[in-house]
This record gives C-alpha cells, structure tokens and sequence, in this order.
C-alpha cells in the first residue's frame, strides 16, 4: 500500500512510498483511510524536529489526525463495515503509570506514551490501518470529510473540560469566553464555547478573508486588534490560548476578569526572549484567583466528546474549515506555509 512516511529527526526527507500492507489482528479494525488532516506537529516531523520512529526502524508513517471507513471488524464487534472512525493518537506506556492506567492517558505521568504518526507507532497516513476496537471512535455518518476534525476537537474538549474542573474549585458561572488564535484549535475551541451559549470572541492577526467570517458564522465577535483592546470588550471569563505566541500567553493572564481562567492549548517555540512583569502578574492572580493551565492531547472520553460536539454542529460550517484537500500522491503540497489556510487534509477517498 501507498503511505507517506518520514525518517524522524531528518529534515524533508518525507515520502509517499510502498509500504507493506496492514493486518488486523485479534480485536482489531481494519480500516481504509479516507483523509489525514496536518497539523503543526506535522509540520515539525517533516521538518526534522519532533518524532521517533518504531523501534528498530528508521522511517514513521505519519499522520494522527484520521479518518476512515471500516472494511473489516471482529466478531460481536459494536463497529461495522462501513462505519466512519477515527483513530486514537495516544497509547498508555507498556507499564502504566497511575493516570494511564485509569484510562487518563493524556496525562501521562512518566512519559513512556506512544502516539500513532508522532511516537514510536506508525500514523494513519497510509491507504489503510488498523486500530484495536477500544481506540476507535465511530464518528456521525453526515459529517463527511469533516469528521477528520475530530482529533483537533478532542483537544479542545479536554480543554474545556479542564476550564470546568478548574472553575469547580468554588461557584463558577462564566459568561464570555475570548479564544486567542483562528486557527483550527481556536475556531473549534469557539465553536465548543457556542455551543454552551458563551458569549464567545475571537482574536487574530488577519483582518479579512476565511477566518473573520467563519468567527461571524458562528454568532460570535471578530478581534484584530491587541489582546488588551479585545479584552476590554469581552471581559472575559476565560481565555482559550491557541496561538503559542509567548506574548499572547503572558497577556491573557493579565486579561480576564476576577476568577478568571487561561486555558493554554498552544504550544511556544523555545528561544524567544519576553520581557514580563512577574511582580505585577503574580499580584493579580494572587488577588483576583485566577488560573492559569496547560491542556494537551486527549482521552477516549474527550474523543467521544468531540464525536458529539462535531455531531451538533453545523456540518457546511465544519466543512469550510477544511480550506485545502490535497491527493496521498501530491502531499508535499499540504506543508507548504500558507497564511489563508485552516485546515490542510490529505485524500485518500471521497467522502
């Protein structure tokens, strides 16, 4: 079968190549992919920055964000052929710590997870996978090809989820909601707000063009200005960070009203240098309770979130996020940087 594969840790030497086909074995689905979307991390393999192939191999199959047809499953299986699914990214470690071992594996506590496409397991980014029943999640049949966001909205579940928990620390009834960033994270991260009927604002960097009006087609308010300027019309309850830009996180702490919360979904490039007040930002959380917490990957449970949250949406809304599809053959072309782009997802069958 065809695949596109990487040798981590060496720059651009990504291919589409022969590779041998799958098998399913005892439990397992046999899946044929229809689309793999390409995120950031993508982007850092290809690049020669992140990765780790399986053991004693040189090359990973890429791809984490899945989406496929079911061609083959188990006996007594709840999944059938023909069924959409996705994929679950992370696996527990081979001797699991407390948090893997209560399925919260995406809290990993020792860091011997493995992920499909990133870490020591092969993607999804062949023309078929295999996935074991209890890492596949059926997603609605009407979603189409959007339903290869559900791995990008898996993480911004876990986010919200995780607002919650923090916010149940005492009364909690948070009104406005700013999400920093218009990419896919911070679009489906306002969609989630929405949906929980928050008055939900959104900050970027363009001031025209896909992204203002996917924001607007949401019921919620557009931002180009600074953080601070956004600020002081949403008032915000909590803030969704999903740039990764370091400025942006320091400011959003600075941002919300008393009991606030930042939520941090985007993660920063080392290296750069900020000039923060740590005496003045300390004080304000200190006096106002606010929050601040890291949120990253997912569980089964937030898969299935996503599957429900993805399910009530509107699917030609989801479906304008996906801005550029791409063949298995050309993939090359779903990294190149592109400002107006979402969503990239690589085809491998229509949907």
């Amino acid at each position: 079968m065809r695949a596109v594969t990487v040798e981590p840790g060496k720059p651009s030497s990504a291919r589409v190549e022969d590779v041998p086909d799958v098998v399913a074995g005892d439990g397992e689905l046999l899946v044929r992919a229809v689309a793999v979307g390409v995120c950031g991390t993508d982007k850092e393999i290809v690049r020669g920055e992140y990765g780790w192939a399986p053991a004693r191999r040189e090359r990973l199959v890429l791809g984490h964000e899945s989406l496929g047809r079911v061609e083959q499953a188990p006996p007594d299986s709840e999944f059938s052929p023909g069924d959409l699914v996705v994929g679950v990214v992370r696996r527990p470690d081979p001797e699991p710590c407390g948090a893997c071992a209560r399925g919260e594996w995406d809290m990993c506590r020792n860091g011997r997870y493995t992920e499909r496409g990133i870490k020591s397991l092969d993607g999804f980014a062949g023309q078929m996978w295999t996935t074991p029943e209890e890492y596949a999640v059926t997603v609605d049949a009407a979603l189409g090809l959007a339903g290869v966001l559900t791995e990008p909205t898996s993480v911004v579940a876990k986010a919200w989820e995780q607002v919650d928990r923090v916010g149940d620390r005492a009364w909690f009834s948070p009104r406005t909601a700013l999400v920093t960033g218009a990419g896919p994270i911070g679009l489906l991260a306002a969609m989630i707000g929405v949906q929980r009927g928050l008055d939900v604002h959104v900050l970027d960097r363009v001031t025209d063009g896909v992204k203002p009006e996917l924001v607007a087609s949401l019921g919620a308010t557009y931002h180009h200005d600074s953080l601070a300027a956004a600020a002081r019309v949403a008032r915000p309850d909590v803030v969704i960070e999903a740039t990764g830009v370091g400025s942006v996180a320091f400011d959003a702490m600075a941002e919300t009203g008393p009991y606030g919360i930042v939520c941090l979904t985007g993660v920063s490039p080392k290296g750069r240098t900020i000039q923060v007040d740590g005496g003045a930002l300390n004080r304000e959380l200190v006096l106002e309770n606010d929050a601040v917490v890291g949120s990253v990957n997912a569980n089964m449970r937030h898969y299935r979130a996503a599957a429900v949250h993805l399910a009530q949406a509107d699917v030609a809304w989801l479906r304008r996020l996906i801005t550029t599809t791409v063949p298995l053959e050309e993939f090359a072309t779903a990294f190149d940087e592109d400002g107006d782009d979402v969503k990239v997802v690589i085809t491998f069958d229509e949907t």
